[in-house]
């Protein structure tokens, strides 16, 4: 392959993997840059798509329940995490902002959760597949938003200005290679997705200890032969999730992993060392799938700074700039007119709901 060529396929990867995180703006007084300025420049990596999400704009509610099993009360003080089960109301979708991309695409499979804990607190997470996000801060992220943009002339990002960056970002090259080489879930029900930000649990004592998490599927895992992605059906992951459902419930167990002196807590292109402690708090159940029309996900906002006492933020740069970005996509996409979503246009989703 021509230098030119696979520059090209790798500033078509970034594309991806940009738009399925908006963790860009925190960090820019409004006078700098505002926010809007920020939301248009993720807009152009995908079109402007009225009525959806900036970034995993192609998605599917869920409906279900998270249940601690007790142990989580020696980390955290979060009521979750007693043994009595609180509801949850999810989504899962894939990269991108384009509501209409087929699923056979190499980007990210995410989960993203709201639980509602019985003293009317809130605790919600977004989640991908990845346990490395491909920039370590905002800075570096809009740097990564500008030399992927698709140039008007060829509708690609310039091979040039993609080179350039990598060469400045070995951490992005090392994302690259992790999502060319890992193994991709043939199906969302059997994907393990990652907090990939690091958070702080906080004990009835007030101890602090930093975590990530992870929730691993009890379905067992099955890799997709990536050569094949672009032959499978548009919507395939999707409809393989409401066959699962409308057959049984999918499973999750909740892992806590605890980190040891010396591992980063605020960068989130670096993995801690796969010896450190984990503790298994509880199990999601998922019951229940709707498409975005008739499902209870289309207007939550996935903030994963929205914490319940005993669970902080780190100083990870990009979770305020996850807040502020979602904050400003979900005040516009509230005011436009929307189409119907890709499963939404299915009549074989729509029965199946």
């Amino acid at each position: 392959m021509s230098l030119v060529l696979r520059l090209s396929a790798i500033g078509a990867i970034l594309l991806g993997a940009g738009a399925a995180f908006t963790y860009v703006a925190g960090w820019l007084a409004p006078q700098r840059l505002g926010l809007d300025r920020i939301t248009d420049a993720l807009e152009k990596h995908d079109g402007l798509h009225p009525g959806f999400r900036r970034a995993h704009a192609k998605g599917l509610c869920f409906e279900g329940s998270f249940q601690g099993n007790g142990t989580g009360v020696t980390l955290s003080r979060a009521a979750v995490f007693e043994p009595e089960p609180v509801p949850v109301i999810g989504r899962f979708s894939t990269g991108g902002g384009q509501p209409y991309a087929p699923d056979g695409r190499l980007v990210f499979h995410a989960l993203a959760l709201s639980l509602v804990l019985p003293n009317g607190e809130q605790w919600r997470m977004a989640m991908d597949n990845a346990p490395i996000f491909p920039v370590a801060t905002p800075q570096a992220f809009l740097a990564f938003q500008l030399a992927t943009a698709p140039d008007p002339r060829t509708g690609k990002p310039d091979p040039n200005r993609v080179a350039e960056f990598l060469a400045r970002h070995p951490e992005t090259q090392a994302f690259l290679d992790w999502q060319r080489y890992a193994p991709l879930a043939a199906s969302f029900a059997n994907g393990t997705y990652y907090s990939i930000n690091t958070f702080r649990f906080v004990d009835a004592m007030g101890e602090q200890r930093f975590v990530r998490w992870s929730f691993v599927p009890e379905t067992p895992f099955e890799a997709i032969d990536k050569a094949t992605l672009a032959e499978r059906p548009a919507n395939f992951l999707f409809d393989d999730l409401l066959a699962r459902l409308s057959e049984a419930p999918l499973r999750w167990h909740m892992i806590i992993t605890l980190a040891e002196s010396g591992d980063p807590v605020d960068d989130a292109t670096r993995v801690w060392p796969a010896d450190r402690g984990s503790i298994d708090v509880g199990t999601l159940t998922l019951t229940r799938a709707a498409i975005e029309e008739t499902g209870a996900c289309r207007n939550i906002t996935f903030d994963p700074t929205i914490l319940p006492s005993g669970v902080a933020p780190s100083d990870d740069p990009l979770l305020a700039a996850r807040s502020a970005v979602y904050a400003t996509s979900l005040a516009r996409r509230d005011g436009e007119p929307a189409e119907p979503s890709a499963l939404g246009r299915d009549p074989a989703a729509r029965s199946a709901r």
